[in-house]
């Protein structure tokens, strides 16, 4: 049974498009970090199996960037529907961004580069920020950490909890995404026929069905689109407080 559509619930699926605005690079595009590094040896299970000490040294770079990333335009427009809207950010992201320009409910589908695990099947996580994981650095369980992530061939988090999100918004903002990972790319279908639906992105030939589309940077299209949807959220306070004509 799909949940009830509530009006003021506004969810953001965020993608990679959104974090290269603050510099962090992409994996995917002309420019990505699989054109450097294989995603079979640096991303994978059989890659860490094979060896761990590299992808430490992969992600531990990738760490530090992002801890010295900050929130661009689009991260603090986001933010700034909190003050008229029940707002759920789902990134595919695993930096922090979100957070740090104030958006307080993010579900990271493919992890936080910010948090350590052990390696066994009891899954101990621990906040690390920016400071690297080295080679022989064990949990409390006695297994090795590792970064916090979802490598390709691991099961995608959350994936049940984003759904209903998205199911039971009024409106959804699709940004920053080319919508070819799967199966995090499927949620968006999940997105109700009577919501209101957008998608900002520079990499999507052919939107999904519904969608408003806009082909833009997020840093320019996602500010507006905040700004309308406050004013407009506003105006129909506005009009629910005016006293009845006698």
């Amino acid at each position: 049974m799909k949940p009830e559509v509530q009006p003021n619930k506004l969810v953001v699926f965020s993608g990679a498009g959104v974090s290269a605005e603050s510099g962090l690079p992409t994996f995917r595009d002309a420019n990505g970090l699989w054109n450097a590094a294989s995603w079979e040896r640096m991303s994978s299970p059989q890659g860490w199996k094979k060896d761990p000490k590299a992808v430490l040294d992969f992600y531990n770079a990738r760490r530090i960037e992002a801890w010295q990333a900050k929130p661009n335009a689009a991260h603090l427009a986001i933010a700034s529907l909190e003050a008229a809207f029940e707002v759920v950010v789902i990134t595919q992201n695993v930096d922090e961004l979100h957070e740090r320009a104030g958006s307080s409910k993010v579900v990271h589908v493919h992890g936080q580069i910010a948090y350590a695990r052990g390696t066994s099947h009891t899954r101990k996580r621990y906040r690390v920020d920016d400071a690297p994981i080295t080679l022989g650095q064990l949990c409390e369980d006695g297994s090795q950490l590792r970064p916090d992530v979802v490598w390709f061939g691991e099961d995608v988090e959350f994936l049940e909890e984003a759904k209903s999100h998205i199911a039971s918004a009024g409106k959804v903002l699709v940004v920053g995404t080319s919508l070819s990972v799967f199966p995090v790319a499927s949620l968006v279908k999940a997105a109700r026929g009577r919501a209101e639906k957008v998608l900002v992105s520079l990499d999507v030939s052919r939107p999904p069905y519904g969608y408003s589309f806009v082909r833009s940077k997020a840093t320019e299209a996602v500010p507006a689109l905040a700004a309308r949807w406050l004013a407009e959220a506003r105006q129909n306070s506005n009009e629910l407080r005016l006293p009845a004509e006698p």
